[in-house]
């Protein structure tokens, strides 16, 4: 967290849980009106402390804080730009702030007006390619941007006496906040003590909205709205439309909490067949799916989840998920339900094959790690143990969001790339350089484009 008191910015972070690292003692001292808070996943640069944000930067009499949530794709060419070399930046996040710092007036502060973050953002902004949303604050304002895709969310909200800017609208109903607008892509919102403004910082042309279709599978929590769509509901009608693509008799529908429930309600709604609940969730626990290592996913999902098996024995099983990416939690999670007496166990999951890598902040390394990239559905239901297996199609996907002419990037599903991409973009470019020879860069808008990338980055 940074907070401001009007005079300096004060920073705290660590690793861990929010919990655990903010409890009474840590949050007293950080008295002030303005704040920002970010909790960081790990896609450009290590989960360290080092990395961890809000990032810092003081190029003057004052300093700023950034937290962003996204990954940028053109990394190693505006550190090659800016003289950096490997090490010396070791995170997107970072060095978008040292960018910004290098824009702030030479002569420090003297005539100020109090605008140079504002204008360093305008002149540091364009040169950005990828997916960020920024929540910035210097001692007197705080600024919200949105990448000119929208591939990930921002909304403004208000409060009593105040402004909040948030990447899920359910942060402003759990803070007493009410919902005003999600933030346009390409668009900066500018709050101090007058109120906000709107400024466009980025040409007309790059503006094409590309939200993150992921975020309605799993990302986002389901009592949030996107593109007006509440994800509860989104969620439903994807197990609805489920389970008229893949019926199978069976005894019960079960959700694979938690993302995996609303879907589970829809199936049984549709298919007449009764839905109960199959595995408790440990609530201590973060999202396997999120951990920083394989091994880390691995170890998470015995802890996550625990049958019921009451609920379960003797019983044919619906198993009802929202994507299979590496399989670890499927095959755990169809093993346990053996052990525990399920007779059948057939998966049914709410989104087509997740077969390629996300360049836009969701850390799914390479297509070697996609089990869907490199297995047919036949061989993805033997190597997870299951009696059957099918996915939503894209169509049907589509139509459950609801949300015609929006505008998506599907590319996890589709491979084809809204955006450039460079073939030897990973996570560690910053650490240790380039993991590939060559620079050239691959413009992937089709899915032959996108076969040549990933053979490149040796997917």
């Amino acid at each position: 967290m940074a907070v401001s008191d009007g005079d300096t910015i004060t920073i705290v972070k660590d690793m861990g849980l929010v919990t655990n690292v903010f409890d009474e003692r840590t949050l007293a001292p950080l008295k002030g009106h303005l704040a920002i808070g970010h909790t960081r996943y790990s896609t450009t640069g290590s989960s360290t402390w080092r990395n961890a944000q809000p990032v810092y930067r003081e190029p003057g009499e004052s300093g700023f804080a950034l937290g962003h949530n996204g990954n940028l794709t053109n990394t190693e060419a505006l550190a090659r730009e800016a003289g950096m070399l490997p090490g010396m930046i070791t995170s997107d996040s970072d060095l978008v702030a040292e960018l910004i710092a290098a824009e702030f007036p030479a002569d420090g502060h003297e005539h100020s007006d109090g605008r140079d973050l504002e204008r360093a953002l305008v002149k540091v902004l364009p040169r950005l390619a990828g997916a960020f949303s920024f929540v910035l604050m210097d001692t007197a304002r705080v600024i919200g941007v949105r990448d000119p895709n929208g591939f990930r969310p921002l909304c403004l909200g208000k409060i009593e006496g105040g402004w909040v800017l948030a990447s899920e609208t359910a942060a402003l109903d759990v803070i007493g906040a009410h919902f005003v607008r999600e933030i346009d892509p390409g668009e900066m919102i500018v709050i101090d003590a007058a109120g906000w403004r709107s400024e466009r910082p980025f040409p007309a042309h790059r503006v094409d909205p590309k939200l993150c279709l992921f975020e309605f599978i799993y990302i986002a929590r389901p009592d949030s709205q996107l593109y007006g769509r509440e994800i509860h509901g989104a969620r439903g009608r994807m197990g609805e439309l489920l389970a008229e693509q893949a019926p199978v008799e069976a005894d019960m529908v079960m959700g694979v909490p938690q993302s995996g429930v609303p879907a589970a309600e829809g199936y049984a709604r549709r298919s007449g067949i009764p839905y109960g609940q199959g595995l408790v969730k440990n609530p201590y626990t973060h999202r396997t799916f999120i951990a920083p290592s394989q091994e880390l996913r691995r170890q998470g999902v015995r802890r996550k989840l625990n049958p019921l098996r009451g609920n379960v024995a003797g019983k044919r099983l619906i198993v009802v998920d929202d994507s299979i990416v590496r399989g670890t939690t499927q095959r755990a999670i169809a093993r346990m339900l053996r052990e525990a007496g399920a007779t059948e166990v057939h998966v049914r999951i709410t989104s087509p094959p997740y077969k390629w890598p996300c360049f836009y902040g969701v850390d799914t390394g390479s297509r070697s790690e996609l089990l869907a990239a490199n297995m047919s559905v036949s061989e993805m239901q033997d190597y997870l143990g299951v009696d059957s297996l099918a996915f939503l199609s894209l169509d049907g996907l589509e139509r459950a969001v609801g949300a015609p002419g929006a505008g998506f990037c599907n590319a996890c599903l589709t491979g084809r790339y809204p955006t450039e991409v460079p073939v030897n973009l990973t996570k560690g470019v910053l650490e240790t350089g380039s993991s590939s020879p060559s620079e050239d860069w691959q413009v992937a808008e089709a899915a032959a484009a996108v076969e040549g990338l990933a053979d490149a980055d040796g997917g």
